[in-house]
């Protein structure tokens, strides 16, 4: 029941802040068009609910040589590869503004467990027994907001399923709220092998 409010919640709300990441996004594709060589967007092969797979929208942020489908910290120097926008727009997660089409589309929510990459097994698995790849995959999530890139694979999977479990509205407007803080504070945010875990 509640997946359906859910639904009807996430509608309500990027209708109420259009004005807000509408002019947003023209400005982001803009400056990463301007600045580096290649497409504005890039997008990836993700999980979805049941184990489903479907394309996530993203900002570039790196160079277009970049390996594709490989997490950020498998890289040696992941800043060998990220532009000096994509930089920016990786700190402060602007680079996921697009994913509101996904939402908009159906195949992700506002809150929920960040969708895996489709080759990340490890962290699939271990979701599994949590039940939390039974739900739609979110923008924000609880594990976003306590620790994101500092938490081992079987934390994150953890708070997934803690999530699957206790999902409610107040817990969805608190995630809202803390990834806000978050954001504005770069809580979190790590990368390549330095950090050891890999970035949503």
């Amino acid at each position: 029941m509640y997946q359906t409010v859910k639904r009807i919640t996430d509608y309500f709300i990027l209708l109420l802040f259009a004005p807000l990441w509408i002019p947003a996004l023209g400005v982001v594709a803009a400056l990463v068009k301007l600045t580096s060589p290649g497409p504005a967007l890039f997008t990836q092969k993700r999980v979805g609910r049941g184990g489903a797979t479907f394309t996530i929208c993203k900002f570039r942020t790196m160079r277009t040589d970049t390996p594709g489908d490989v997490p950020t910290h498998l890289f040696e120097n992941p800043d060998a590869y990220i532009t000096p926008v994509g930089r920016v727009l990786r700190k402060t997660s602007l680079d996921e503004l697009p994913q509101i089409f996904n939402i908009l589309k159906g195949d992700m929510t506002l809150v929920g467990p960040r969708p895996a990459l489709w080759n990340q097994y490890d962290l699939i698995c271990e979701r599994e027994k949590y039940g939390a790849n039974d739900i739609l995959p979110g923008l924000t999530g609880l594990a976003q907001v306590n620790g994101r890139d500092n938490l081992t694979i079987e934390e994150k999977a953890e708070r997934d399923g803690y999530y699957r479990r206790h999902m409610r509205f107040g817990l969805d407007a608190k995630i809202l709220l803390l990834t806000v803080i978050n954001v504005i504070g770069h809580s979190g945010v790590r990368e390549g092998r330095a950090a050891g875990l890999p970035r949503g």
